[in-house]
């Protein structure tokens, strides 16, 4: 991977931004974005939108989500332990024995989520249960409620103490991948697009959008007022390729190679075809997924919007999802770029996408 594009991926995986705070990171992303674009812009509720050959037709928008899952401080003990709320889909058991970020508007407060030593538990194994979010507690080192209450307040954000590492090979580690591998490609698609040098056609709004975990919140907003006339969603998806995974339930999904499209539902049939047709003229290797009644993404909130708007979801293999080991292939994650940036490049002057009956 290019040395600037690594860097700027480590430094946008590496800024917390949990759902209903993604401000550092859009600013992450709107600065590097806007090298590429003809112009930046963003909504009310912090929606990013990188412009490139406005006043183009068809407009085409490269949507992925900024923010990722995290926690939101809401009770404080007599003893200053300090108990927290699901912001997305967190896993309690896992989040135990984890150092944590308490982001406050004095700055970050570090603490650790308790865990009570194995000695001092019950004998019986069979008595324990996974634990629930209200069972976590958060120690900052404090002696009371009062201490705890000049450092911290409820409704502060908190995220993982998990940064951005590469493992080995072109294999990458990291907690919030889901989904910043998503606005990371939606960025590169534009500078991939900027230094082509080729005549465009389309409008291209690059979009790092918010509050996906909580809900595809953002998605819906930003597809309302953008009205674009076809949308590609980038997004991870579950790898199937580690122990106990059953393939028969989940596909066959790998890391390494290459990402997945989706079939079926809100993935416009034309559209998933044009990708399908770009991908084998650039040699891009495609994996394939089927979709059920959803497909978990902002995808499925998009394709409706307005009357519908002829959608597409491409998405990168990602290990371990939801958890601060998450691992992708960087391989993977470059391909998708150019997968965008083909698909802008084959948009004809003033194309629609429609299904023949």
């Amino acid at each position: 991977m290019r040395t600037e594009s690594l860097a700027f991926l480590k430094t946008l995986v590496n800024t917390p931004s949990p759902s209903g705070y993604e401000t550092r990171g859009q600013r992450v992303w709107l600065d590097y974005a806007g090298q590429f674009a003809d112009e930046t812009s963003t909504d009310a509720y912090g929606n990013a939108v990188a412009w490139l050959n406005k006043g183009g037709s068809p407009r085409l928008m490269l949507a992925a989500h900024a923010d990722e899952i995290g926690l939101a401080l809401h009770y404080i003990d007599k003893d200053g332990f300090l108990y927290a709320r699901k912001l997305g889909g967190v896993d309690a058991a896992i989040t135990k024995a984890r150092r944590v970020i308490i982001h406050t508007k004095n700055g970050p407060i570090k603490g650790v989520v308790g865990n009570v030593a194995p000695h001092l538990t019950a004998k019986d194994e069979s008595d324990h249960r996974a634990p629930k979010i209200h069972d976590l507690f958060i120690d900052i080192g404090v002696p009371d409620r009062n201490a705890a209450e000049k450092l911290v307040q409820i409704g502060n954000p908190i995220t993982l103490d998990a940064d951005f590492e590469l493992l080995r090979n072109d294999l990458a580690i990291g907690r919030a991948l889901d989904n910043r591998i998503g606005t990371f490609a939606v960025a590169e698609a534009l500078r991939l697009l900027k230094g082509a040098g080729k005549k465009l056609r389309a409008e291209i709004c690059a979009v790092s959008n918010i509050m996906e975990e909580v809900g595809l919140l953002g998605a819906r907003q930003i597809a309302y007022s953008l009205k674009p006339d076809v949308a590609l969603v980038v997004d991870v998806t579950h790898a199937t390729d580690y122990p106990t995974i059953s393939q028969t339930q989940h596909g066959d999904i790998k890391v390494g190679r290459g990402p997945t499209v989706t079939h079926g539902g809100c993935n416009h049939p034309v559209v998933v075809e044009r990708i399908e047709t770009v991908a084998k003229a650039k040699r891009i290797p495609l994996q394939h997924e089927a979709m059920s009644a959803s497909s978990g993404t902002d995808t499925d909130v998009i394709f409706w919007t307005r009357g519908g708007i002829p959608s597409a979801l491409i998405s990168l293999p990602n290990r371990y999802m939801h958890s601060p080991v998450e691992i992708v292939s960087l391989k993977d994650l470059e391909q998708i770029p150019a997968l965008l940036a083909g698909f802008a490049e084959s948009l004809g002057q003033g194309e629609q996408f429609k299904v023949k009956i």
